[in-house]
């Protein structure tokens, strides 16, 4: 009898040692805060719930350029096996070389990306797509702006806050303002656009707002400003609907978060799992429910609800933004913002 449950326990200690020995944990860095509550929820929850062997690690920093710099740092030896970072920033990871190619080895769901998912010497795919929208206080402003040209309307005055370059807003304002102003070809000159910003500059209150654009909106602190999408209609539920926003007539720019794998990752192969997960329709049109990220997957179906607070039914109205090509002028840009736009503001 005690040989015999002698057995049973050492029977139940092998097996929880090669369940153990089997099971992975995947390490995801990507953004902190509302990002990393939401994206837990709706991508990262499902996926363990179906591949029950693998954990995955979120490991939330704030922007894209402190994972780059993690990133660089564990190069010899890294302890990350998927990034989630903007493209310009995946491109210089690409570069060094801390990047394996996300191709259809990795995932199928690569061939029905949109084609702005792909960007040209980068090794990751777009994961997410996000847009610069209005956001305005909807009891200053009674009626959701349908036009860029309301930040420079007269009754605004000293009410619209704006975030400068080199922030990525700023950056992506300046590309759709030249569009705006008649300008010619971003990539050489946004002398146009610069111009139209500097006419709006007198009634800007300030150029770095705090702690974000979003809380003086809601707060009643400023009337008018700009954001990305994702976030704003977070907070506008969170604000009780006080912040409005809105996509303008004219269309936007998309801003594109890349998922990249990283090279000699400690766990490859349940990265790539988490990767074909990660840019699968299903995964797709649950983030984009839960944070109003437009998906990068087109065969991904989305609630109408969701739908309608996301870019994703307006596609033909985004600006073709190459970021790569953004990245080589955007010290010249933000130059031209220190020179002609900052000192004009009262």
């Amino acid at each position: 009898m005690m040989f015999a449950r002698l057995s049973i326990a050492v029977s139940a200690l092998t097996i929880a040692a090669v369940t153990s020995a089997s099971a992975e944990t995947v390490t995801l860095t990507a953004y902190s805060g509302i990002f990393q509550e939401h994206y837990t929820k709706a991508v990262i929850e499902p996926f363990m719930k179906k591949y029950p062997d693998i954990t995955v690690q979120f490991y939330g920093m704030p922007n894209s350029a402190q994972m780059l710099g993690t990133l660089r740092a564990q190069k010899s030896s890294p302890q990350i096996d998927v990034a989630i970072l903007d493209v310009s920033v995946a491109k210089a990871g690409t570069d060094e070389g801390l990047f394996d190619k996300v191709d259809e080895s990795v995932s199928a769901n690569v061939k029905d990306l949109y084609p702005n998912a792909h960007a040209e010497g980068v090794a990751g795919v777009g994961v997410t797509f996000d847009n610069l929208v209005i956001i305005y206080n909807t009891d200053q402003v009674k009626t959701a702006p349908t036009s860029w040209n309301s930040l420079w309307d007269k009754q605004y005055e000293g009410k619209v806050i704006i975030q400068a370059a080199p922030d990525i807003q700023g950056t992506t304002f300046t590309i759709i303002s030249n569009k705006l102003a008649g300008g010619g070809d971003y990539k050489t000159d946004v002398s146009a656009g610069i111009a139209k910003i500097g006419e709006l500059a007198p009634g800007v209150q300030t150029w770095d707002p705090k702690p974000d654009v979003y809380a003086p909106i809601a707060n009643g602190q400023a009337a008018l400003g700009i954001g990305w999408n994702a976030r704003a209609q977070i907070y506008s539920g969170t604000s009780g609907g006080k912040l409005g926003v809105a996509l303008p007539q004219e269309g936007s720019g998309f801003q594109i978060n890349t998922i990249n794998l990283v090279k000699n990752a400690p766990e490859s192969d349940a990265a790539k799992k988490f990767i074909d997960y990660a840019l699968s329709p299903e995964a797709q049109a649950a983030f984009t429910g839960e944070m109003f990220y437009a998906p990068t997957n087109s065969k991904t179906v989305i609630a109408p609800d969701a739908l309608k607070r996301t870019a994703a039914d307006d596609m033909d109205k985004m600006i073709d933004i190459d970021w790569l090509a953004v990245a080589k002028v955007r010290d010249g840009i933000t130059e031209q913002w220190r020179r002609r736009i900052i000192p004009l503001s009262r």
